[in-house]
């Protein structure tokens, strides 16, 4: 067999901390050829002990994401498993957030996973063989006050994973979207650094400052052991099975639920009260 078809691979982006550099480590223990991926290589550079490839990938940065996909190419003339997990955390009242923050959300969480993968599905569906795997969120299903910069980028992601789950369906390619609830991770330290960026002393919503930090750090909240959930996603990803949506971890199911169940005003009113709106009036 060719030596460059004999082990499957795996590309995951965002591999510095939480879900990227738990799911490194567990493809690699499962016999994967792991490529792991973040901005600065200096913070995945001991991933080579185990050993796991690492190579530097700002996914904001187009020729970047050409370079590691060629090179990845030359190297094993395929890639078996792309992992979209790269994001950022916008915090914070909409009116209170500038407009170039929410570019940058948008540009990270829906414009840099697409531009990866219109580089990365030709080739898989040249083979007629492969998998993405875009890390998605719940909060793209249930949108919660001063979050809204987030919810509506995972909610613009969770669409086109949809969209491209049919369209590459025919040349063989499969397209899982995941929809985590709160998992371990560093999230909230940089969703709450984003936040120091955005909410001002002056803002309307000073009087609720704590609900409004409180969010930044939600997902901290009774969180999902990070290695627990990596494997349980790469058991559901082994499995054979025909999977769309995957949710795992605390949240995950109630959250959609709730969504679907509840009328919008009822839900709406619920969340108001939840995050300190009704105190405003």
């Amino acid at each position: 067999m060719d030596s460059k078809t004999e082990k499957r691979n795996v590309l995951i982006t965002g591999c510095s901390s939480g879900i990227g550099r738990a799911l490194a480590l567990e493809f690699h223990q499962r016999g994967y050829a792991v490529w792991a991926t973040a901005r600065n290589i200096e913070s995945i550079r001991d991933l080579t002990d185990h050993p796991v490839q690492v190579l530097a990938l700002d996914v904001r940065n187009e020729q970047q994401v050409d370079e590691v996909v060629q090179h990845i190419l030359v190297r094993d003339g395929h890639i078996d498993i792309l992992i979209n997990n790269a994001g950022y955390g916008s915090m914070g009242p909409l009116i209170d957030m500038p407009g170039e923050e929410l570019e940058h959300q948008f540009s990270t969480n829906v414009f840099a996973p697409m531009a990866l993968i219109r580089k990365v599905a030709p080739h898989m569906c040249a083979r007629k063989q492969g998998t993405i795997v875009n890390i998605g969120s719940v909060s793209g299903v249930l949108f919660t006050p001063f979050s809204g910069s987030y919810c509506a980028s995972k909610a613009a992601f969770n669409a086109l994973s949809d969209v491209l789950r049919m369209e590459l369906k025919p040349f063989g390619v499969r397209v899982v979207t995941v929809q985590p609830g709160a998992v371990q991770s560093r999230f909230a330290d940089n969703a709450s650094r984003v936040l120091e960026q955005v909410f001002k002393p002056d803002s309307l919503y000073m009087p609720i400052e704590a609900k409004v930090r409180a969010r930044a750090n939600a997902s901290q909240d009774n969180p999902t052991p990070v290695d627990h959930f990596c494997q349980n996603l790469v058991n559901k990803l082994e499995s054979g099975r025909s999977l769309n949506i995957i949710r795992l971890a605390n949240g995950s199911l109630a959250f959609p639920l709730l969504k679907a169940l509840l009328p919008t005003a009822i839900l709406e009113k619920v969340l108001s009260k939840m995050f300190g709106l009704n105190r405003l009036r």
